[in-house]
């Protein structure tokens, strides 16, 4: 793929055919190598090379003004003889020399002026009295001559007549002179910088010689011929520009075929190595951080696509594990690398973001770029500019929306090069996609430059999509691992077969020998079906729901034979050590009683440490069967011999295709397994559901912005109106067929028009205070411009739902009347989401019991939010209520008790207890709080009023995001490290981000339990990208305070 190169030369003119021979001369002035120039799209540094080795005699083919003319030289040394006659004039008798107006080598009333538009010398002689020379018959004689001599010369010849210059007027300058001299000096800085040349080391001490030497010098024996061939023979090697005015018009010609040569592969990557673009120890690094000796056929043909080459916007399809990851990453390489331009990465969940964080940081430290996180809480919008490494960004849907939202507001859209999309299917769902439509469609309005790549195993109607994010589509149905599909239907196992009428045909029969009470226990043969494959290879059961994850796995444990017990009995002892110590001396019932057996659970009823431990457990084989639910399918990449999905359900709704591929997906490891399996128990009730599952297409991916208004189509147009995208109503009408929505009108009703849609959303809007302006029926097409309000910009900025805007700001308002300080309860209340409060049942008897634990002043925060006293004591004692209080308000200032605790005691186990709740619904409270405490916190960043929570905000916003004691806050800043791992290395002595950068990884295996060598090198890499981000960005702020700024009064 390499890009060829683009090499200026020149041709000879028919005038250089006769070349003459003569003895080799050093050239005097230094060479530049010109001749072959990478162009690209961004300005590098010419690529050196070496002087031209070509024999003497060819070197002026391209000097036509001197091999054209035998008598050149000639007339050269005529008025050499004629210069030295006029200086001995002016020496007297003692051999000093007489000050005197003649100037050598310069006519008389001409000026020499040089002016260098774009890559050329010009040589102009003006009729103006620059100086005066004396009136003698010999330089009058030579003057015309001098004349065509200098119309010829390059500006190297040039710059030896101004050191001539120099020398015999450096120590009899005049006033009258001055100005010429000073006229000189300008025109041959002009010249340097054009040409690329410098005067040689013998030429600049001359100047600073005393008046013996100079004497010396001025009548040196050397004549002016021979200088001229020396320079001549210079000029030729370093191939410099040159300044003939029979070449005047081949260099225009030539930079005007240049100038079409940039544009032209303006666009395209840069070729800086062997391996797609890329230098090969990018090759290197594939194989030493993924074990990848070579790419797969369909990924090579993919990079190789047309599309990429050109940088079009390309989507691409493959099944689950076919290897579409590195092709994207390889793109993002060629970004970073050839093109220098930052990248955009957005995945679908936090804990992908954390894992792709980790295992890209380590490429990051190896070529040269950052890898910044925007995830949860963390982020800076907008994203700092560095000085020299280019960025990775891996965001989440929500945080790759608020930056792209701030690179748009500050102007540098275009510094994004590409963006990369995992997941594109994910368009169809919801509020989520909503937001990646929005910002899609941003991209594809605000930046012409901008790359698009989506990618994802589960496309339906890839044209609306193509049309969408105009792009070229590419799929194919490798898979590295065979997967065959079977069903389950009472002890009979079914091979998916597309061919057939009813889509599946006899495989064989369950051969596992059943008592009556392990029928009654296991009735869906679940154990016949994991003990075919574990302990030797790994299983996967999907489950509907988290309670069943458990249940299956227990289940399991009781009717496995003891000898599973003894598979890595040693490490599985050490996995409980370790959930025990993550949970304070706690471990889960049920992990306790699976674990020896090789078994666990998955799903979000996990803290994230344990969730963590229990992956990395599967992964090294120490786990043999995870019983989980439809997440860990979309989540981290936990592949498996054999996947079983438990039922055709997701909580209580029917599988969907999208959903069935996706968890089949993870059957089939590769370079392990020769092929995967998955099997889907059906009920019989179910079987025809199942075959219709079986043989249908996957479904469509649909717009969300009009089925999540506040999220969608209302945030939509409130963020284009406030980042000027468009303001008008016209204009905002002209965006909106940048979307999903447009390419899909059939999802319009036949009553509404988008237009309607788009009049009615901004009506709204202005309704809520967020916008200014006037829409009415017969303003539809006006040029009435839309502005937005500082709430409107506040709101859009923090990402704050529409739906909540305007409670949040007069909850803020009025918490500025009595804010209670003496603890962060009445700052918890203000950040807890408001979303979290509908699936909230308080334990009354709990929040009575809390309440009176508060302190005099943090019970004021409930009065002050409306929960009074004697609301909270009659509901925990059944009493009749008859004043009427906001059951929301009510269930948020629970939730915010829960995390007051949280904070307090930074346990998350001892706190579930204590408020009765599942240790994973505290956690993904915890999580949810701190990610909307930093859109809070943005949010009072744009109001002025609200200048007083800046600061407290941005505090909690670090509490919540981390939970740990102060001391362990800058460990887990580092991608990859918990709570659990963070006390594990502070107690090791790694108290700082410094001592992890800087860490052996050896080391750290040796220091730190339950820690493998692949752990130990991601958290050094991720320790040191940090850490260069901190220091990139602590030197931009140096060099911006020390920048000396342009606008500096000055007197006159």
């Amino acid at each position: 793929m390499a890009e060829p190169r683009l090499a200026v030369r020149r041709k000879s003119c028919a005038g250089s055919a006769r070349k003459r021979s003569r003895a080799p001369v050093q050239p005097s002035a230094v060479c530049s190598p010109v001749a072959h120039k990478r162009l690209s799209s961004g300005e590098g540094p010419p690529a050196e090379s070496s002087c031209s080795n070509d024999s003497e005699e060819d070197m002026f083919g391209d000097y036509d003004s001197f091999c054209g003319n035998d008598s050149l030289l000639a007339q050269v040394d005529d008025i050499e003889h004629k210069y030295l006659q006029d200086e001995k004039l002016a020496v007297k008798a003692s051999g000093e020399i007489v000050p005197g107006d003649l100037q050598p080598g310069i006519p008389q009333k001409k000026q020499v002026s040089f002016s260098v538009p774009e890559n050329m010398v010009v040589l102009k002689a003006d009729k103006e009295d620059a100086f005066q020379v004396s009136e003698t018959d010999a330089v009058g004689n030579s003057q015309e001559q001098t004349d065509s001599i200098l119309d010829e010369l390059p500006s190297s010849q040039l710059l030896y007549f101004e050191k001539m210059d120099e020398l015999s007027s450096a120590s009899r300058m005049s006033p009258a002179s001055e100005g010429w001299n000073k006229c000189m000096n300008s025109s041959s800085e002009k010249i340097r910088s054009a040409s690329s040349f410098c005067c040689d080391a013998e030429c600049r001490n001359r100047a600073t010689d005393s008046s013996l030497d100079f004497k010396s010098d001025l009548f040196k024996t050397e004549s002016l011929k021979d200088h001229l061939k020396s320079a001549m023979t210079g000029n030729a090697k370093a191939q410099t520009l040159q300044v003939s005015k029979t070449k005047q018009l081949q260099e225009a010609v030539l930079s005007e075929e240049i100038y079409v040569a940039r544009k032209t592969i303006e666009s395209s990557s840069v070729d800086i190595g062997p391996f797609y673009g890329l230098p090969s120890k990018v090759k290197d690094l594939f194989r030493q951080f993924r074990g990848i000796e070579m790419l797969y056929e369909w990924q090579h043909d993919c990079l190789m696509l047309e599309s990429l080459q050109q940088r079009r916007n390309l989507i691409y399809s493959l099944p689950t594990s076919g290897g579409k990851t590195l092709v994207a990453e390889i793109i993002i390489l060629q970004e970073l690398l050839c093109r220098q331009k930052d990248v955009l990465m957005i995945l679908p969940y936090v804990a992908i973001v954390e894992e792709k964080v980790r295992g890209l940081s380590s490429f990051g430290i190896e070529l040269g770029f950052l890898v910044e996180e925007y995830a949860g809480s963390k982020g800076r919008f907008p994203p700092i500019k560095r000085r020299k490494k280019k960025s990775l960004y891996i965001a989440t849907i929500e945080k790759g929306h608020a930056l792209v939202n701030s690179l748009i507001e500050t102007e540098r859209i275009d510094d994004l090069g590409l963006v990369v999309v995992d997941e594109l299917h994910m368009l169809g769902e919801g509020s989520r996609g909503a937001t990646l439509e929005m910002t899609l469609a941003k991209i594809l309005y605000a930046s012409k430059n901008t790359q698009i790549i989506g990618m994802s195993a589960t496309l339906n109607n890839v044209g609306d999509l193509q049309k969408f994010l105009q792009a070229e589509y590419y799929t194919n149905n490798f898979r590295p691992v065979e997967l065959k599909e079977y069903i389950k239907i009472r002890d009979t196992i079914y091979a998916v077969d597309s061919k057939t009428e009813n889509g599946f045909t006899f495989s064989r029969l369950l051969n596992f020998k059943y008592s009556s009470n392990l029928e009654k226990a296991d009735p869906d043969h679940i154990i016949a079906l994991v003990t075919e494959v574990i302990p030797k290879y790994s299983c996967l059961i999907f489950c509907p729901t988290k309670k069943n994850c458990e249940n299956v796995a227990s289940m399991v444990c009781k009717y496995l034979k003891k000898e599973f017990r003894a598979h890595r009995e040693k490490e599985k002892q050490d996995l409980i050590k370790n959930l025990k110590y993550i949970g304070n001396g706690s471990v889960c019932p049920v992990l306790k009683q699976t674990i020896p057996f090789g078994i666990a659970y998955h799903h979000s009823g996990l803290t994230n440490d344990e969730r963590k431990s229990i992956e990395e457990a599967y992964s090294a084989g120490v786990l043999c069967l995870l019983a989980c639910t439809a997440t860990l399918a979309a989540g981290v990449n936990l592949p498996a011999r054999r996947v079983i999905l438990r039922a055709p359900y997701v909580a209580n709704d029917f599988l969907k295709k999208h959903q069935y591929k996706q968890m089949i997906g993870r059957a089939g490891r590769a370079g392990i397994d020769s092929a995967g399996e998955s099997i889907l128990i059906v009920q019989e009730k179910d079987k025809h559901l199942v075959q219709d599952l079986i043989n249908s297409p996957l479904e469509n991916c649909y717009s969300s912005l009009l089925l999540e208004l506040t999220k969608g189509m209302q945030t939509l147009l409130l963020s284009v109106v406030g980042l000027k995208i468009a303001v008008t109503y016209e204009e905002v009408n002209n965006f909106m067929c940048n979307t999903l929505l447009s390419v899909q009108k059939q999802l319009l009703s036949k009553e509404r028009s988008l237009s309607e849609i788009i009049k009615d959303g901004l009506e709204k809007l202005i309704e809520k205070g967020l916008l200014k302006g006037r829409i009415s029926e017969k303003d539809n097409n006006s040029k009435c411009t839309l502005t937005i309000t500082p709430l409107g910009k506040a709101t859009y900025k923090g990402s704050i739902d529409l739906a909540y805007c305007n409670l949040l700001y007069r909850e803020l308002k009025k918490g500025l009347e009595g804010l209670i300080l003496e603890s962060n309860l009445h700052l918890l209340y203000l950040t807890t989401p408001y979303d979290t409060t509908s699936n909230c049942s308080p334990d009354w008897m709990i929040y009575l019991r809390q309440f009176n634990q508060l302190s005099g002043a943090e019970q004021k925060v409930a009065d002050i939010v409306g929960v009074p006293e004697s609301f909270i004591t009659k509901k925990a004692s059944g009493q009749a209520i008859r004043k009427n209080v906001d059951s929301a308000v009510v269930n948020r200032l629970y939730l915010s008790f829960v995390l007051y605790a949280l904070l307090k005691e930074t346990n998350i186990w001892s706190v579930s207890e204590k408020f009765n709740m599942s240790r994973g619904y505290v956690q993904n409270l915890l999580n949810s709080a701190a990610s909307f405490a930093s859109c809070v916190l943005r949010f009072c960043e744009e109001l002025e009023e609200f200048w007083v929570y800046k600061a407290l905000l941005t505090e909690l916003t670090k509490q919540l995001t981390y939970c740990v004691k102060t001391e362990l806050i800058p460990l887990m800043e580092v991608a990859g490290v918990l709570e659990a791992r963070a006390k594990q290395l502070y107690n090791a002595g790694y108290k700082t981000l410094a001592h992890l950068a800087n860490a052996d990884p050896e080391t750290l295996v040796k220091m730190i339990e339950h820690l493998s060598r692949r752990q130990a090198k991601q958290i050094v890499s991720s320790a040191k990208m940090l850490l260069s981000e901190k220091a990139e960005a602590l030197q931009g702020e140096v060099e911006e305070l020390l920048k000396v700024p342009t606008d500096i009064p000055e007197t006159y």
